[in-house]
C-alpha cells in the first residue's frame, strides 16, 4: 500500500508542478486594435511579455477609452489602458480607478478637417457652427478626445456649445466613413488613422498635438495620454498581479524602444500594405510616442493637471496625483 501511495505521489508531482506554473489569465481592456497610442498593449502577447511574467493576457478591445473604463468598472477586466484625462473624469464620477504606469510620452491627436472645406476653414475659430467628431464617450467619463476638442475650441475663442459634437468612432474605417459621408466636418482623431486619411486626401491637419507647435497652443499640451490602470480593490487583493502586469508592460515598452518600426509591424503581423505603410510612417514621424520604462514623469503629470483643469473647469481642486500609484512603475523628472 505504501509503495502504491508512493507511486501515485510520484505520478502526481509533475502534474502539480505544471499546475503551479500555469500562466495566470488576465483581462485588460483598451481601445483598438491597431491604434498607435495603444500599440504597446497589442504587443505584449505578441512578444511573450506576458508569458515572461507568468501571465496569459487577454485583450478586450473597445471603440474608445470610455468604454474600456466601463469594462474596468463592471469587472469585465481587471486592468485598463485609457487616456489619463478620461481616467480622471471617471474618477471624479466615482469610479474605482488607480493609474499604475505610463504608456505614452506624447499625446498623438490630430484635429483634421474634411478636405473639401480647405479654404473655408483656416483656423479653429472657423469651425464655429460645424459638426465635429470625437471618440465615443460614456455617461461615467468624458473621453480624452472630447476633452481635447473642447480645450482646443476654447483656446481659439469658440464655446463648445457653438458647435455640434458627435461620436466619430476610434478606427480608420469609422472615421473615414463619417468624413466621406459628410456626417462630420472635422474629427479629433488618432494616429495612425489621421496620417492614412491625410494621405488619401480626405482631410487636412489643422492642429497636430504630436508636433511641438501643436502641443504649445493649448494648456498642458504635453499631458499624459494612454496609461495603465486598475481598481484599488485589485491592488489590495493581488499586489503581486499588479506588479507582474506593470513588468509585462515595461517589457513591451523596452522592446519597442530597441526595435525598428518595420520589426514592430512584423511582430504585430500587420500585413495589409496600406495599414502597414501608414503605421511605419507614423512611428517614424513620432519617435517619442512611448515611455521607455513606464515611469511617471513629474513634468508630464503637471501638464496633465493643467490640461484637465482647462477641460473641466469644476475640477480645480483635483490632481492626477490623487489617483497615481507609482509603487511599481516609479517616477522621474
Amino acid at each position: 500500500m505504501r509503495r502504491l501511495f508512493g507511486l501515485l505521489l510520484l505520478s502526481w508531482l509533475p502534474v502539480a508542478a505544471a499546475l503551479a506554473q500555469a500562466p495566470v489569465r488576465v483581462v485588460l481592456s483598451a481601445p483598438g486594435p491597431h491604434n498607435l497610442s495603444y500599440l504597446p498593449v497589442d504587443l505584449i502577447p505578441r512578444i511573450g511579455a506576458d508569458a515572461a511574467e507568468g501571465l496569459r493576457l487577454q485583450i478586450l478591445h473597445t471603440g474608445g477609452g470610455g468604454v474600456a473604463l466601463k469594462n474596468l468598472a463592471n469587472r469585465n477586466a481587471d486592468f485598463v489602458v485609457a487616456g489619463e484625462p478620461a481616467q480622471m473624469s471617471a474618477k471624479l464620477n466615482g469610479a474605482d480607478v488607480v493609474t499604475i504606469a505610463a504608456v505614452n510620452d506624447a499625446p498623438l491627436f490630430v484635429l483634421m478637417v474634411r478636405a473639401d472645406l480647405k479654404g473655408k476653414v483656416k483656423r479653429v475659430a472657423d469651425l464655429r457652427g460645424h459638426v465635429l467628431g470625437v471618440n465615443t464617450s460614456t455617461q461615467s467619463s468624458k473621453t480624452t478626445s472630447q476633452q481635447l476638442m473642447e480645450v482646443v475650441l476654447r483656446s481659439d475663442g469658440v464655446k463648445p456649445e457653438e458647435v455640434t459634437i458627435v461620436s466619430a468612432g476610434q478606427s480608420w474605417e469609422e472615421q473615414s466613413a463619417v468624413l466621406n459621408g459628410k456626417v462630420v466636418d472635422a474629427v479629433m482623431g488618432d494616429e495612425p488613422y489621421a496620417t492614412r486619411l491625410q494621405e488619401a486626401k480626405q482631410v487636412f491637419f489643422l492642429v497636430n498635438l504630436g508636433e511641438p507647435a501643436g502641443a504649445a497652443r493649448i494648456p498642458g499640451g504635453r499631458f499624459l495620454h494612454a496609461a495603465l490602470a486598475t481598481r484599488a480593490e485589485v491592488i489590495a487583493r493581488s499586489p503581486e498581479l499588479v506588479e507582474k502586469m506593470v513588468r509585462a508592460l515595461r517589457r513591451s515598452l523596452q522592446w519597442i524602444a530597441s526595435h525598428s518600426p518595420e520589426e514592430v509591424m512584423t511582430a504585430l503581423d500587420i500585413r495589409a500594405p496600406a495599414e502597414r505603410d501608414t503605421f511605419i510612417k507614423a512611428l517614424k514621424a513620432y519617435p517619442h510616442s512611448f515611455s521607455h520604462d513606464g515611469r511617471f514623469s513629474s513634468r508630464q503629470l503637471g501638464d496633465t493637471d493643467v490640461f484637465f483643469r482647462a477641460a473641466t473647469p469644476g475640477a480645480q481642486g483635483f490632481s492626477v496625483n490623487d489617483m497615481v500609484n507609482d509603487r511599481w512603475a516609479g517616477r522621474g523628472d
